[in-house]
């Protein structure tokens, strides 16, 4: 049977990529050197999935159309951004394993969005080609990477207490697959920053430590408290890619986090922080 054996949070921070060299090299070198950390703790885990849950940045999803949730379940290429370091190319996804997650949902009265062709962003792409491909290399082989997408970067945001309940959705649905996988979910996204507005480059570093002493605690309950008002007061609109996180971790088993590094990193405009979810089968 299939579960769900850890997880982690990772920033998907473009400006690492348009402006690499902005900051100290002693800073941007951690913070490379985390994504390659939390690459080679997912291979320890012998991961042979990963979910990667991100949110759409107003380039994926319109005005036409902007849905809560979507999981893509088929042909899977990206990132549709030309971001240098980023290739764009095609991903293989685990459509079996994404196909059963969207029946469960009709069980469970989660009605999921699908994109049965999708062009992800880099919300996806950054941990998948700095985090699962550092695992598919130590481990030799392929890692199946589903992209599950929520409403965090554009309103209306699905509530934080939904996102808890979807990642706890999909852990049911994972342990409901009969066949084996040890699946591995990531929360990508941004602790605080501000995107387009005239605080661009503040970084809130206790409301970053916040977050990640919840997640070190698995305080779920904790990190559901939080009204979007207090979020964008206190870590901008950026720092409602939370939900990708607490999303993550409600799909691990009695999760516990650990600290891989943190930087409030200006001159990449955002508060950077990578963090280990261990899973804690009772």
């Amino acid at each position: 049977m299939a579960k769900i054996v850890g997880g982690f949070w990772v920033p998907h921070d473009p400006v690492m990529f348009v402006a690499p060299d902005a900051p100290e090299k002693s800073v941007a070198d951690r913070m490379w050197k985390a994504y390659e950390t939390c690459g080679k703790r997912m291979a320890e885990l012998d991961a042979t999935a990963a979910i990667i849950v991100g949110n759409d940045h107003y380039i994926l999803f319109g005005t036409n159309c902007l849905p809560r949730y979507l999981i893509g379940t088929g042909d899977v290429d990206g990132p549709i951004e030309n971001l240098k370091g980023l290739e764009r190319g095609v991903v293989e996804n685990h459509q079996a394993l994404a196909q059963h997650i969207v029946k469960q949902g009709d069980v469970e009265n989660f009605d999921w969005s699908v994109a049965r062709s999708f062009t992800v962003d880099h919300a996806f792409s950054i941990p998948h080609q700095y985090l699962v491909s550092v695992a598919e290399k130590e481990l030799g082989r392929t890692i199946p990477s589903i992209p599950v997408y929520l409403a965090s970067g554009v309103d209306p945001f699905i509530s934080l207490n939904r996102t808890r309940e979807l990642g706890e959705h999909i852990r049911r649905a994972v342990e409901s697959f009969p066949e084996d996988e040890r699946v591995v979910i990531i929360g990508s996204g941004g602790i605080s920053h501000w995107v387009g507005t005239v605080e661009m480059g503040k970084v809130a570093e206790d409301f970053d430590h916040e977050i990640l002493d919840l997640g070190v605690n698995g305080d779920l309950d904790g990190l559901t408290r939080y009204s979007n008002e207090e979020i964008l007061e206190r870590g901008g609109n950026g720092a409602m890619e939370i939900r990708n996180f607490i999303c993550a971790m409600a799909a691990v088993p009695n999760p516990k986090g650990e600290v891989i590094d943190y930087a409030p990193v200006r001159e990449w405009v955002t508060g950077l922080g990578f963090l280990q979810i261990h899973a804690n089968d009772a």
